[in-house]
């Protein structure tokens, strides 16, 4: 599960994996294939990383933090710049 705006939502394995791929680089973009390898158990169908996405968006409840960019891949909607000011205190 992970918390999102206070609220704590439950997450599939699958698309478990996808976003902690996305929070290695948050507001990068990561390509389709990175993510398939994230994947578990997944083949070379980068249709499973869709699907994954898709489900993960949905379980987030807030589908615009993560970010299609086309024929690229996705990017997690997070400025870590933002992250710091509130990490000094």
């Amino acid at each position: 599960a992970v918390l999102v705006d206070g609220t704590l939502r439950p997450v599939p394995p699958a698309g478990m994996s996808l976003l902690r791929a996305l929070s290695r680089r948050p507001g990068w973009v990561v390509a389709r294939a990175e993510l398939l390898r994230a994947l578990p158990g997944a083949g070379r169908d980068e249709h499973a990383v869709e699907t994954a996405m898709a489900r993960l968006r949905t379980a987030l409840g807030a589908p615009k933090l993560i970010q299609t960019v086309v024929k690229r891949g996705y990017r997690l909607a997070l400025d870590p710049a933002a992250d710091e000011k509130y990490s000094d205190g």
